[in-house]
């Protein structure tokens, strides 16, 4: 007997050994998945404030090539939701490990095609046309790829901590930024200008498939998330998740869209437009610009992991609120310094502004995938979180530029920051934290008043 219960006591160690290995494979394949797939967006966005508008737009003024420059890249955050959707439908139907291993590869191509794509000079107007097409390639796999990277950490860890292994997720977007914007700066200070602008910046789209084939060798090591793997075994599957999420879950789909307003808009300000406005209004060097960027990311890449854990002790809510209120107060003393102050002043309002950013973009990852039951998580996370991209990230640099174009001062795109703070605070306010809910239980989600009663 004694015998018997030492061998149980063997096999329940060695299946928490075994679980506890899955979690920490798949926060990394989490962080590694979008670390990848933001390096390739991060990637253009730079080539978009930098590069293109020369390349690809060369009969066009300083203002109008930057407007198409930035209007080529709104496309992709127009994509998203689209990708959510469709992803969203097969990751609620067949897995979160296959669809993501899809987004991956969909991303990595698209990019490294971007690398090789010569210029309007070359092959005329068939080469913006094809930017845009490639485009919106990387933006529906982004929109594929956000919730089922969440997933895939927080479905498979402890529940007490959930704001934590979720926020693995989200590291990839300041590591990605480390390494997108981190190359371009190397670049741009190793080769001449005319060197730089000829070929130098291809290399960092063409190294990103060397990346995709590295997160592709971890992901294929995950194995399915026990909370989806429950769903499949129970044959509670959806048919129609993403119609049915919509039809159910809508209220918790624009709410998620709002709460992201004062997170997503800023910070491609913050990241991208940045680049634009201090090299041409103040005329200060690209490469001390992005060597901010670059520093102000490595700052994150530490305060998203800390905020997001403070968020599972005191509440997913009042950390993300928080970030937003000071990013709506932030917004006129940021621009009175790339306005008027000097290199020092300007170093220090481009790094301290991510830090608000890191307070809301921490938590926001299990505040939002808490927000749906897990047969319809997948689509209904990624539709929510997507959704603002159209709204607020993508036309964000495009409206700064035609802001300061039509008003003549910057403070107006500051009044932009305070209008997105102000959507995001009434948004948080009214979707529910569910923090410390059983996210396993579909119980949590009908008690809640949200969709069909659980079988």
């Amino acid at each position: 007997m004694v015998l018997g219960n030492d061998e149980a006591n063997k096999a329940l160690r060695a299946r928490d050994t075994e679980r506890s290995a899955q979690v920490r494979r798949a926060a990394v394949a989490s962080a590694i998945g979008t670390t990848i797939e933001w390096y390739d967006f991060f990637l253009y966005n730079t080539a978009a404030a930098l590069i293109f508008p020369q390349l690809f737009f060369p009969a066009s003024s300083s203002y109008a090539g930057a407007i198409q420059s930035f209007a080529t890249y709104a496309v992709g955050f127009a994509a998203r939701p689209v990708g959510a959707a469709i992803f969203g439908y097969w990751g609620d139907r067949i897995g979160r490990k296959a669809t993501l291993i899809v987004t991956l590869l969909a991303m990595g191509i698209a990019s490294g095609l971007v690398g090789v794509l010569p210029g309007t000079e070359t092959i005329g107007p068939a080469a913006p046309l094809i930017l845009v097409a490639l485009r919106l390639i990387q933006g529906i796999a982004i929109g594929g790829e956000w919730s089922g990277s969440v997933l895939l950490a927080m479905e498979w860890g402890d529940q007490r901590k959930r704001g934590l292994l979720a926020s693995f997720a989200q590291i990839g977007v300041p590591v990605g930024l480390v390494l997108g914007t981190g190359g371009m700066t190397l670049l741009s200070a190793v080769l001449s200008p005319a060197a730089f602008n000829s070929w130098g910046w291809r290399l960092p789209f063409l190294a990103s498939l060397i990346l995709v084939a590295v997160g592709l060798v971890i992901r294929l090591r995950i194995l399915e998330t026990p909370m989806f793997a429950k769903v499949v075994a129970e044959k509670r599957t959806s048919a129609s998740p993403v119609v049915e999420v919509v039809k159910h879950h809508w209220r918790e789909i624009l709410l998620s869209a709002g709460l992201r307003f004062s997170e997503q808009m800023p910070f491609y300000l913050f990241t991208s437009y940045v680049l634009v406005y201090v090299v041409e209004q103040r005329h200060i060097g690209k490469t001390f610009v992005l060597n901010s960027v670059l520093v102000a990311a490595a700052l994150e890449l530490v305060t998203i992991l800390w905020f997001s854990q403070l968020s599972d002790r005191v509440g997913r809510k009042r950390v993300y609120l928080t970030g937003a209120v000071l990013t709506g107060l932030i917004g006129f003393p940021y621009f009175a310094i790339l306005e008027n102050g000097g290199q020092t002043l300007i170093f220090f309002a481009i790094v301290i502004a991510m830090i608000p950013h890191a307070m809301q973009y921490g938590p926001q990852a299990a505040l939002i995938g808490e927000s749906f039951p897990t047969r319809l998580r997948y689509g209904g996370a990624g539709i929510g979180y997507q959704l603002a991209s159209v709204f607020a990230g993508g036309p964000a640099p495009l409206l700064a530029t035609w802001l300061l174009h039509t008003t003549g001062t910057p403070y107006a795109i500051a009044g932009y920051i305070v209008l997105s703070a102000v959507i995001t605070v009434i948004c948080g306010v009214l979707l529910k934290d569910r923090s410390r809910a059983d996210i396993d239980d579909e119980g949590t989600y009908h008690r809640a008043g949200r969709g069909p009663k659980p079988a």
